[in-house]
């Protein structure tokens, strides 16, 4: 049984703050916990009142005469200390702290909430806020939210909101046929964390699927822990508010830069298995057909439709969604012209032409023949469906209820999902024909909107791909490479926390990661004419390397295509004193130059791309791929991972970039060798989870070629209170 189990399954309540004041949350606790049939003891707590809605008023909660499970405080913040100590006092397994004013108050409100966590540590008591709208569950009839009108089911809600809590509740309200399990609002996680309630919604048999809306979270590296583990048993549909990042400035690198909170966010939360909902109004139809169906094993969808028109924008719709069209075994096309008219089209999308009409039972006759093919992993049925009786005639809802009755029956025998999009299908439950109400109330999910319904599907298919992907390996402990400890040593003892180039490049090196070329360090023109002569006197690029200047290009300290030694000569020259009037300009002094770096051109053509690694302040170390280059800011066509990294992941980067089909080849090019990009991206996982001090890695441009990939900059950042100089 789940810890948290006596919170969210009380058998007894106390309201502590209690009132007879109709408006306030102490009497509508009590109110709506008599309404909806809660079967435990109320406990008013209030000294100056004998009795608040027919229940026996206490003046404390030591005075209460039977055990406590749960207790709403509804009293100011000033007073939460002390009725925490009270609660342990009594031995009251969880409290629910509806007041403001705590952390996000400011330095005052912080002491006090660190004060009353203390309390409750010190007394076992477990606190759900503050700052919190409250917690129902339906399953219990424990209302201590106030909303009204609650219908028990299988999807659980957890939300930073309120209003986005009663926008959910709302709009499963006048569906008519969705209903709830348990909701929470998180608040201020002074103690429970959003984890915790995430695992306790996994092991609550009531929950069938979660919704979570989020804007932040306390520890988001226990998240995403949590979260891999429930969404291989429960989906989880995430709404993740706060698409922009004012905080990106202050980062140090390139991939510092573009780990906005919603792009970080994104790729590690679906990495970890949930679902994102991208539209507010598409949370809770996929929360309905996650609770409702199964997870597709495959993205192949069958698509049985009445009207050309909406065959058509199926296909188009699944398409934009990343789903294929099954194709259909000839079997499959001669049973469906045996049911169907000869004008109809029998190839995935099936349009019924008419068929249906005067008989809508052909419906249930396709559906059955469709979902027998082994290629089709889910049916959608579009159209009419379920309006036959009002278009045509009355006396064809009879038939269409026996329809729905056989399709659903149809759900079970096959085990695969079916949805079903109808312009009858009205989200009010008062306005959706007796057919639609039927095959919804047998398990079978109706939208009014295609796209809509296609969006559920790809969310299917979506769980289905979560509940397959490997976990990362749970011993696994990477090895601390030699070399990168004697830099650490090194830098810690010149105090500083850039890892110079050479010393990058020689730490991935000794991680395994494969270098395209050598590079030699110049400290004067000489050595640098000497390094061109070792490398075989093939044309170089020379960069400066600094721990004051970070971006090599902006300051003037990177030269291309030195044919000669008079060409090395000068070029040394100029990045030096390139450098020179960069950090007068930005520091006010000389950098400190440790020498040039030489090294054979990249060969000509390659893909640039990027690879990152930055520690995010809620979900830890994340690893960035995307397109590369100097317009890599502008492009911002990157995606990111949590590390560590599995070899699935880092093929799923590959894929997901908007320009992924550069990586395969245009115009004539060789597609470029992924698989050294995909054991690049292991290595670099590695070594950053081998290295917690590494704060930021930026390996831009790495040139992907047909045969291999070459890292032509790599920059290593190390943890530190204050950024380098001349940034």
């Amino acid at each position: 049984m789940n810890a948290l189990n006596p919170i969210f399954y009380p058998t007894s309540i106390a309201i502590v703050g209690a009132s007879k004041d109709a408006t306030k949350r102490g009497f509508r606790s009590i109110q709506k916990l008599l309404e909806d049939g809660f079967q435990g003891e109320i406990y008013p707590v209030n000294p100056k009142e004998a009795s608040i809605l027919g229940k026996v008023a206490y003046p404390s909660l030591a005075a209460i005469p039977g055990s406590v499970d749960l207790a709403l405080v509804c009293t100011p913040a000033k007073t939460l200390p002390d009725v925490i100590a009270q609660c342990g006092a009594k031995g009251v397994k969880g409290a629910v702290v509806l007041a403001g004013g705590f952390a996000e108050a400011g330095p005052e409100g912080i002491e006090l909430q660190a004060r009353m966590v203390e309390a409750a540590r010190q007394h076992g008591v477990r606190i759900i806020g503050p700052n919190t709208s409250g917690i129902f569950n339906t399953h219990a009839h424990s209302n201590i939210v106030g909303f009204s009108h609650l219908k028990a089911g299988g999807i659980g809600l957890l939300s930073q909101s309120g209003n986005m809590a009663l926008s959910l509740v709302t709009e499963a309200q006048a569906n008519g046929q969705i209903g709830l399990s348990t909701y929470v609002g998180i608040g201020n996680e002074s103690d429970i964390r959003f984890h915790e309630y995430l695992e306790y919604m996994r092991d609550d048999a009531n929950t069938k699927a979660v919704i979570a809306y989020v804007e932040g979270m306390k520890d988001g590296r226990r998240f995403l822990e949590s979260l891999r583990s429930v969404a291989r048993e429960k989906p989880v549909v995430i709404y993740k508010s706060g698409r922009t990042s004012a905080g990106r400035s202050s980062a140090q690198s390139h991939t510092g830069a573009l780990a906005g909170d919603y792009a970080v966010s994104e790729g590690v939360l679906r990495q970890a298995g949930a679902i994102l909902a991208r539209k507010s109004d598409e949370i809770l139809s996929l929360a309905e057909a996650l609770s409702l169906l199964e997870p597709m094993s495959t993205r192949r969808v069958a698509v049985l439709a009445d009207g050309g028109g909406h065959a058509t924008i199926a296909a188009d719709a699944l398409t934009e969604h990343g789903l294929t069209l099954a194709p259909l075994a000839a079997r499959t096309k001669q049973e469906l012209a045996a049911i169907l008219p000869s004008s109809a089209a029998v190839a995935n999308p099936v349009d019924v032409a008419g068929g249906t009409d005067s008989n809508p039972a052909v419906f249930a006759a396709c559906a059955r023949v469709l979902l027998a093919d082994p290629s089709v992993d889910a049916l959608l049925v579009t159209g009419l469906f379920g309006g036959y009786g009002v278009r045509f005639s009355a006396t064809l809802t009879e038939i269409e209820m026996e329809t729905s009755k056989r399709i659903a029956a149809l759900h079970q025998e096959f085990g695969k999902p079916v949805l079903v999009h109808s312009l009858y299908g009205s989200l009010y439950a008062d306005l959706r024909p007796k057919p639609l109400a039927l095959i919804r109330e047998l398990g079978i999910p109706v939208y009014d909107s295609l796209e809509r319904a296609v969006r559920c599907l790809q969310g299917l298919a979506e769980f289905g791909e979560a509940r397959r992907r490997p976990l990362p390996a749970a011993d696994a402990r990477p090895r601390r490479a030699r070399r990168f400890e004697e830099v650490l040593a090194t830098c810690r003892r010149e105090g500083r926390s850039v890892v110079l180039e050479h010393e990058a490049r020689q730490a991935l090196e000794d991680a395994g990661v494969e270098m395209l070329a050598p590079a030699i360090v110049a400290q004067t023109p000489e050595q640098a004419i000497r390094a061109f002569e070792t490398l075989g006197r093939v044309p170089v690029a020379m960069k400066v390397v600094s721990s004051d200047i970070i971006h090599k290009t902006d300051a003037g300290g990177v030269k291309l295509n030195l044919a000669d030694e008079a060409g090395v000569r000068k070029a040394f020259a100029e990045i030096v004193e390139s450098g020179k009037r960069y950090t007068q300009q930005h520091i006010g002094r000389d950098p400190a130059i440790a020498g040039l770096l030489v090294t054979p051109m990249a060969p000509k053509g390659g893909v640039e791309v990027i690879i990152g690694v930055v520690r995010d302040p809620s979900y830890g170390p994340v690893l960035m791929f995307g397109l590369g280059g100097v317009l890599v800011e502008v492009l911002k066509d990157v995606v990111f991972r949590s590390l560590p990294l599995t070899e699935v992941d880092a093929r799923s980067m590959l894929s997901e970039i908007r320009a992924s089909k550069i990586l395969d080849g245009v115009r004539g090019a060789l597609p470029v060798d992924k698989e050294a990009l995909v054991r690049l991206m292991l290595g670099i996982s590695q070594l950053c989870t081998a290295f917690p001090e590494i704060a930021e890695l930026d390996l831009n441009p790495v040139l992907a070629y047909p045969n291999g990939a070459g890292i032509l900059d790599a920059r290593i950042l190390l943890e530190s209170e204050t950024p380098p100089a001349g940034h």
